[in-house]
């Protein structure tokens, strides 16, 4: 968009949420009037009307206008400002040298800064997230009609910076337009809370980046550090930047061990034990370096002496990244995209926690997780992350980690042990599941549950944005699988490939790429943790033998040498 660019159907769009808000008004001064005169109903309101549950409809109705008039005044404000630094440049003689222009846009940013009563820096970010906004049409659009905030605006421009234009446009189109070739799933920019949209948009720029996150990782490393800073009250806040498998190690080993001191007699909640737990290990609780006078041996601290449980960890690597035979990101759980030779060593090292989950290359969906027990109560849990990422509950962001599995449909109701009614919900989006009249929807082995508030406003799920992984050199890649012979018939020679000739044609490869099935499917499968301590059929389960079959991993070693 130009210097200058018309603002008019902005300004109209501006001008129609501002009338929507007046008639809500007038239709709520309505309603306050018969209540104040004690008839229960205003003047033009009809019989059978719920005067309170409509104002407070209103007052909801009134909140997402709200919302889109912000957006759109976001939209007028970028434009000016974008459009201020444009007519600066535009204004700075052909022949000025380079020191000349640099002043000429700091005084811009500066003149800004005064206008709108912000720090500098705060006018030079806000400069550069207005050009770049303005410079992706698609964004500005959804920006200007209200669909989504300046917030979910400011993202974009986050994460295509460092981006080339074929690159930043590639991004938009994926997340922005309906009719590109391999479009976004799930919900909109704009029904995803910035937090989450943010996570969606960083995954695909991981895996579509010029430069490959390996060597964008060795470039991080060499700046983690750690940071302090002074708060009020007496506070302070220390961060630490680190690789982002040791992070999301320490978040969770604080987690586990702060559940491992949980009980009835003690005070302190989840998330005051975790840094206190921090600060203890930090500080030498014990002396973790060498042992101290009635701690005990050297290395054992009196933290290390709580019942720590485990906290699984799911590694999703293209399989052949697992190989070595490409640098594509895996996914860590919690976290995100990580390099392949993080994910490799996690798993190649042996920790215990992580969990690994191979992926098909011709689509990306999961082939098989990992397991150390023959147990389907487990493998639907870590099917279940793996599918949902975080709590399902719109809006929330709460990691997998610290989530419970919860029945869609009650198990007294009928519902079935299945991926197709189970889904992750936190503590307490869990508890208002069952206080509230929020309920959720279907779900599928492949996508989560939407979600209906009590008000009837229905939350898409957030789906998951699986696409083919990367091919070696030199492989058959998925789309010249067409006139491959499985049986001695050419794939793809009358139509599409059928899935059955998939199977074979995967059979036919080496033996990592045929992994051990999970157990089969059934809707009559209980799960334990429902059954009653006298049921009778835990007498019937103690009283049969059971014969643990082969390690089905056995094959899978050669992969992690």
């Amino acid at each position: 968009m130009g210097i200058g660019g018309g603002l008019g159907v902005v300004l109209e769009g501006v001008r129609a949420s501002i009338a929507a808000l007046d008639a809500l008004e007038r239709e709520d001064a309505s309603l306050a009037s018969g209540l104040d005169v004690g008839f229960g109903l205003g003047a033009g309101v009809g019989a059978g009307v719920d005067v309170l549950q409509r104002r407070y409809e209103i007052r909801l109705e009134r909140l997402e206008l709200t919302s889109r008039l912000e957006a759109q005044l976001a939209a007028v404000k970028a434009q000016d400002a974008a459009d201020a630094v444009g007519f600066q440049e535009a204004m700075t003689p052909p022949d000025a040298s380079i020191e000349d222009r640099t002043y000429a846009q700091m005084s811009v940013v500066e003149e800004i800064a005064g206008v709108l009563t912000i720090g500098s820096a705060a006018a030079g970010a806000l400069v550069e997230q207005s050009r770049r906004v303005c410079s992706l049409p698609p964004v500005f659009e959804a920006l200007s009609t209200g669909t989504m905030s300046w917030q979910h605006a400011r993202v974009v421009a986050d994460e295509t910076e460092g981006l080339d234009a074929v690159g930043a446009a590639g991004l938009v189109a994926h997340f922005f337009d309906p009719a590109a070739p391999d479009p976004a799933r799930g919900a909109a920019p704009g029904e995803l809370v910035p937090s989450r949209f943010r996570a969606k948009i960083r995954g695909w720029r991981e895996r579509h980046h010029p430069e490959s996150i390996q060597k964008r990782h060795v470039k991080g490393l060499a700046n983690r550090r750690m940071e302090y800073t002074p708060d009020r009250d007496g506070m302070a806040w220390i961060s630490l930047y680190l690789p982002g498998d040791t992070a999301c190690a320490i978040w969770n080993r604080t987690t586990a061990t702060a559940r491992g001191l949980q009980g009835p007699n003690e005070p302190r909640t989840l998330t005051q034990l975790r840094p206190d737990i921090a600060a203890s290990l930090l500080l030498g609780a014990g002396n973790a370096l060498g042992g101290e006078s009635g701690a005990g041996p050297a290395g054992v601290t009196a933290i290390g002496k709580v019942p720590t449980p485990r906290a699984d960890v799911l590694v999703t690597v293209p399989v052949f990244s697992l190989l070595g035979l490409t640098d594509e990101p895996a996914m860590l759980d919690g976290f995100g995209p990580i390099p392949a030779s993080m994910a490799r060593k996690l798993l190649a090292g042996g920790a215990d926690s992580f969990y690994r989950v191979l992926v098909d290359p011709r689509d990306g969906a999961p082939l098989e997780i990992g397991r150390k027990n023959y147990r389907l109560t487990g493998a639907i849990k870590r099917w279940i992350r793996l599918r949902d990422a975080q709590c399902t509950f719109p809006g929330c962001t709460n990691k997998t980690p610290d989530n419970e599995t919860d029945h869609l449909t009650a198990w007294e109701h009928g519902g079935t042990t299945n991926v197709s009614n189970l889904a992750q919900l936190c503590r307490k989006h869990h508890r208002l599941k069952h206080h509230s009249q929020w309920a959720p929807g279907p779900a599928t082995s492949k996508d989560p549950p939407g979600w209906t508030s009590p008000t009837g406003r229905h939350h898409k799920p957030e789906k998951q944005d699986a696409e083919p992984t990367h091919w070696p050199p030199g492989s058959l890649p998925a789309h010249a699988v067409r006139g491959a012979v499985v049986a001695g018939v050419e794939l793809g020679a009358t139509g599409p490939v059928e899935d059955g000739q998939w199977q074979q044609l995967l059979a036919s490869m080496p033996p990592w790429s045929d992994p051990p099935v999970e157990e089969p499917p059934s809707e009559d499968l209980l799960d334990p943790g429902e059954l009653r301590p006298a049921d009778p059929l835990w007498d019937e389960f103690h009283a049969r033998f059971y014969e643990l079959p082969a390690d089905p991993q056995a094959d899978w070693q050669c992969c992690y040498t």
